[in-house]
């Protein structure tokens, strides 16, 4: 995963790799692995994920979690999974660090859960079969690659019929925002546009500084990626809640951040497939 400012390739995937690595050894909150009270609570049937920064995930989003197998997408970090895996699922976790998920395989190892742990890209699921999963559980993550419909596509593939994929995301008019602006003046500017690239839109000095520095390189999605881009892979939203950031700038104004119920249903594929086939022979 390549992306090019100037002359210079910068290769996405690698560079947020160590930068969340980073994130882990400075105490990032969403690298804080759960404790064994939360686990303990989840195996006796209490418990509840995030998605996005501050709002639980409704159980009712959720089906019976007993043997169903689940796919946490880029989760790591000792929280989500755990927790599913407690709650009685067959967990698979698939994350791009591997100090997250050295975190997931801490708590595992402490609770004597078992998940299936696994390093790698969230938009190759290719080592997956098709409609393996019974629900995939993505938090806000999808902001660090630059391309988010390979993800539903790939999420579409790997869940079987009636499977139900729930992701957290950021709005993007977070991104319309000079943030270098705000820190040192405290005035917010609006400078950049949506689709956001930091590779693209930042000035040369600011990405070579994040880079420099092992920031995280980001991607402030469209709208009609993030949610019709799923309705496009062939899911149905069925569930939508927003969320505060917990205490930023923004919050006063408007929740930034955006959590989908999103299902796979045959009608919405291949309904509208046989459909045409038959109009087409008429």
């Amino acid at each position: 995963m390549e992306k090019y400012k100037g002359d210079r390739a910068i290769d996405i995937l690698s560079h947020n790799l160590e930068a969340w690595n980073k994130e882990v050894a400075e105490g990032n909150k969403w690298t804080k692995p759960v404790d064994s009270r939360t686990i303990a609570a989840a195996k006796k049937g209490r418990w509840s994920v995030l998605l996005t920064p501050t709002k639980p995930v409704p159980t009712t989003w959720f089906p019976q979690l007993k043997g169903e197998k689940v796919l946490c997408l880029a989760s790591g970090g000792g929280q989500q999974a755990p927790v599913l895996a407690a709650a009685g699922a067959e967990v698979t976790l698939l994350d791009n660090c591997p100090s997250q998920l050295e975190t997931d395989k801490m708590v595992a190892k402490r609770e004597r859960l078992s998940i299936n742990i696994e390093q790698g890209d969230m938009r190759d699921l290719s080592r997956f079969q098709s409609e393996a999963f019974a629900v995939i559980v993505h938090p806000v993550s999808n902001s660090f690659i630059d391309d988010v419909l390979k993800v539903w596509q790939e999420c579409y593939r790997v869940l079987r019929k009636g499977g139900c994929l729930l992701a957290g995301f950021d709005n993007p008019l977070t991104y319309i925002f000079d943030f270098k602006e705000w820190d040192l003046n405290h005035n917010l500017i609006v400078r950049y546009k949506i689709p956001y690239s930091d590779i693209e839109q930042l000035p040369q000095d600011e990405l070579q500084s994040r880079i420099k520095d092992k920031e995280t390189l980001e991607f402030g999605h469209s709208l009609e990626d993030q949610i019709g881009g799923q309705i496009k892979a062939g899911f149905a939203i069925v569930g939508f809640y927003e969320d505060s950031a917990g205490g930023d700038l923004l919050d006063p104004f408007i929740n930034t951040f955006i959590a989908t119920r999103a299902i796979k249903q045959q009608a919405l594929s291949e309904g509208l497939i046989n459909h045409d086939v038959k109009k087409a022979g008429e």
